[in-house]
């Protein structure tokens, strides 16, 4: 989800791997021993293991380059010029609960399941739980989302889904398994940083809102559906529909691979679901997306159907990773055996949310065609008598990732001060009953700092 320059395709493809040590991490426990007084009392509930450090300030200007985040993993999400806050003291604590699987490499742990909750100085009484986004992992989104709120008084959480990279699909016993777990960490993470901020603060959180973008949207949608008690609203930036008999990316990103190919033309495109006037996205999502996102969620639910690609791995250059398997130019999800389409049931979703939510997506998404995702899933809340609990805003010029705006400032918009608008519209919305505006396509300015401005009107 990134630029389009080649260095950064890799990272684009959510793979960034940068070591650190836990020796490190360890040491900043004691760099400010008044300021986190209590961090002895936490004991994070059901974790392997745990590292706290006290820090003068816990936002990425201040932590890039430290074992505290990884801005490799931030790569391609944001717009340049975006406003972020800094200046936030506080808490970290890095862990990671018990889990068989070994492709997070993050703090030399080897370790899946790893997580990071930060603690603010001045706590508004509140928490903000997000999932990375694509495979990335948990510090991904910690300049998008983690910054914003950790300035606003917020303490925050995040993990990495249980799997992460171009292998994620290894994992899991049974198709499916692999984003099965996403759900089951984001809930664990959720309860267990609920008694964490009790812990330190005194107090449970007041509020808790769940969030994220691409597949943490999908992880808010999934949560606000299954376990809405654990929340209080949430906002959904361009989750990923999953339905058993589609849509899904099984049921358009095959035609993408075949155009790739050069076995489909711009009329199979907008038939599969593609929105006309996206074209001038498609030869960066070709080198970038549609090839490694088709093969690699297809082999965690299918893996049948190709099982020498791509095989044990997606690759070990970047070309290989990111290249498609020919294969899936013909595949059709149709027509696939009944356990193929039991394995996405059991991750799918319904509409029927049980807090209030606020959905996001752009018009020129090229990744997650609206029509075929989020157009759909506005009609399932509202088929399941929950349309008074959602508002959905179509942000005109948003696509998938804000930073292909740096390229295409004449014909895109950054949807991130969107974003920003309609958090602050959902925590009015519960806290003091104030209705977001009606569910509308939001239009893309003419003028102004498209970077840094915006609103749901």
């Amino acid at each position: 989800m990134h630029p389009s320059r080649r260095s950064t395709l890799l990272s684009a493809a959510l793979l960034a791997t940068a070591a650190m040590t836990p020796g490190a991490a360890a040491r900043a426990a004691d760099n400010a021993p008044g300021r986190c007084g209590h961090r002895h009392r936490i004991n994070v509930p059901g974790a392997e293991l745990q590292q706290i450090s006290c820090h003068d300030d816990l936002t990425t200007s201040a932590l890039a380059g430290t074992p505290y985040t990884d801005t490799a993993d931030q790569a391609g999400l944001m717009a340049r010029g975006t406003y972020i806050p800094s200046g936030v003291p506080g808490l970290q604590i890095d862990g990671y609960f018990p889990d068989s699987s070994h492709l997070n490499t993050t703090h030399g742990w080897n370790h899946d399941a790893q997580f990071v909750i930060r603690l603010p100085e001045q706590w508004n009484g509140k928490l903000v739980v997000t999932g990375a986004p694509g495979v990335r992992r948990q510090y991904s989104l910690d300049a998008l989302i983690c910054d914003w709120v950790l300035a606003q008084g917020y303490a925050f959480a995040s993990t990495d889904k249980g799997n992460s990279g171009p292998d994620f699909y290894t994992d899991g016993k049974q198709p499916g398994g692999a984003l099965a777990e996403w759900n089951l960490r984001t809930t664990q993470l959720t309860r267990a940083a609920k008694r964490v901020v009790a812990q330190h603060y005194g107090h449970a959180p007041r509020r808790t809102y769940m969030t994220g973008i691409s597949n943490g949207g999908y992880l808010t949608r999934w949560q606000l559906e299954n376990h809405p008690g654990l929340y209080d609203g949430g906002v959904d930036w361009e989750g990923a529909l999953w339905r058993p008999d589609g849509p899904n990316l099984f049921t358009f990103l095959p035609t993408a691979v075949a155009r790739q190919l050069g076995r489909a033309d711009d009329e199979d495109m907008y038939a599969a679901g593609f929105t006309r006037g996206t074209e001038f996205l498609w030869p960066y999502h070709e080198k970038a997306y549609w090839g490694l996102t088709q093969k690699t969620y297809r082999a965690a639910f299918d893996p049948g159907y190709d099982p020498d690609c791509p095989g044990a791995s997606a690759g070990s250059t970047t070309e290989e990773i990111l290249a498609p398997c020919p294969s899936d130019a013909a595949y059709g999800y149709a027509t696939r055996p009944r356990s193929v389409h039991d394995a996405v049931a059991r991750i799918s979703l319904t509409g029927r949310i049980g807090k209030p939510m606020i959905t996001l997506h752009g018009t020129l998404d090229a990744l997650l065609p609206i029509g075929v995702q989020s157009d759909v899933y506005a009609r399932m809340v509202a088929a399941q008598g929950r349309a008074g609990l959602h508002r959905y805003y179509r942000i005109e010029g948003g696509t998938h990732v804000d930073s292909l705006y740096d390229t295409y400032p004449d014909k895109l918009r950054p949807i991130l001060p969107c974003y920003r608008a309609a958090f602050t519209a959902m925590t009015d919305w519960v806290e003091h009953r104030e209705e977001p505006p009606a569910g509308r396509t939001v239009p893309r300015p003419t003028s102004g700092d498209l970077v840094n401005t915006g609103s749901l009107d």
